[in-house]
């Protein structure tokens, strides 16, 4: 990992230089081939690993909760435990306090398959966390959250 340059060492920039949004596109490109890279074997994607991540550490949830924090539409998030439950990875089951509630459990399959997981985030977590200080990083998680306004703690 490089130190960053002085202010008054840093070369003049390009136009280019400074479209957040495209460099935002390209670092979630470079992401996105990495966890191809490292989950490709167990067939899912990101969003379907964070729904399941989201359904094990929020017992009794229901897509609405997981459309409401990943903000993803009713139609998406519907396909994502579709395809999860087809897989028998997670449960559909209905809500002990609410008729009207389905609510989201991870199976036997599922927790295995969380496990694994798990341990490759870890790879994928170094491989990021390798491109900046502590501090950097933790600055660049906040400075994103900012972005997109979410508190995923407060599922």
């Amino acid at each position: 990992m490089n130190a960053p340059l002085p202010l008054t060492e840093v070369p003049t920039a390009t136009s280019i230089d400074h479209v957040l949004d495209l460099h935002l596109r390209l670092a979630q490109g470079a992401v996105q081939r990495r966890f191809s890279d490292i989950f490709s074997d167990l067939g899912i994607t990101q969003t379907q690993l964070t729904t399941m991540i989201l359904i094990q550490e929020n017992a009794g949830t229901s897509q609405s909760d997981i459309g409401r924090t990943l903000q993803m539409d009713r139609a998406t998030v519907m396909g994502i435990i579709n395809r999860l439950e087809g897989r028998g990875l997670i449960q559909r089951g209905q809500s002990p306090t609410d008729k009207r509630r389905q609510t989201l459990a991870i199976t036997e399959a599922g927790t295995a398959m969380l496990s694994i997981a798990r341990e490759r985030s870890t790879e994928l977590g170094n491989w990021l966390k390798e491109r900046f200080s502590d501090a950097e990083f933790h600055m660049l998680a906040a400075l994103l959250k900012r972005i997109h306004e979410v508190d995923i703690k407060a599922f």
